[in-house]
């Protein structure tokens, strides 16, 4: 069961007047209403360097994982065997772990980790995660409104233990009827995965696709 947060104090930036370098606005603050009404509207926050102040982006081009196009190598479909997946057990643990101090360009603090987990009480974020027995091997965790997944970060301490929980995020959102899975930008790695590329408008378009209420 998902709770409707609070409305925002802030007016969300129009995610089309980001400059050239995706960001439109700096500031506000990462209150479950102003998470929320940032992905609506198309960005995402982030800071810009390790204690800076929080900055909300709209890149362009957009980075997205197409549903039907994830790719899947044989020696990974081997390694899902070697795996066991679990939903939202260890929510916490996985941001936290995505916020490691030896992860290199790492931006994830307790106020993240903590705006997070209360969106997650509330039924918006959620997190895919590899298990080995009881060790957890790598996961990945981000954020549902609708039939947008936005992706947010991934970490794996067994080889291929993100890339595994990211197969099972899209099995998940394939049966569940979500069409737009958005991981901000495509990275090679994500690109060896089957991300691409598309222009901030499309992005935008299918975003609203994807808030639109069923028939």
């Amino acid at each position: 069961m998902t709770v409707e947060p609070p409305r925002s104090i802030w007016e969300m930036p129009d995610a089309e007047s980001a400059g050239g370098d995706g960001v439109v606005g700096v500031g506000a603050d990462l209150e479950p209403g102003t998470l929320s009404s940032a992905y609506r509207s198309g960005l995402f926050p982030m800071r810009a360097f390790p204690g800076g102040p929080i900055v909300w982006w709209s890149p362009d081009p957009r980075g997205v994982v197409p549903l039907d196009g994830l790719r899947v190598s044989r020696s990974l479909r081997r390694s899902t065997q070697r795996f066991s997946i679990r939903i939202d057990t260890a929510f916490e643990r996985v941001m936290r772990e995505c916020a490691a101090p030896d992860r290199p360009h790492g931006w994830i603090d307790e106020s993240f980790v903590d705006a997070y987990t209360r969106l997650h009480r509330m039924g918006w974020a959620h997190s895919i995660e590899a298990w080995q027995g009881d060790v957890l091997a790598g996961g990945l965790y981000g954020v549902a409104i609708d039939r947008l997944f936005a992706g947010e970060s991934m970490f794996h301490r067994v080889p291929d233990a993100s890339k595994v929980a990211l197969v099972a995020l899209v099995a998940v959102l394939r049966s569940r009827g979500a069409s737009l899975l958005d991981v901000q930008w495509a990275t090679p790695h994500l690109m060896s995965l089957g991300a691409t590329e598309i222009p901030r408008r499309e992005y935008l378009a299918r975003l609203a696709d994807a808030l639109a209420p069923r028939d």
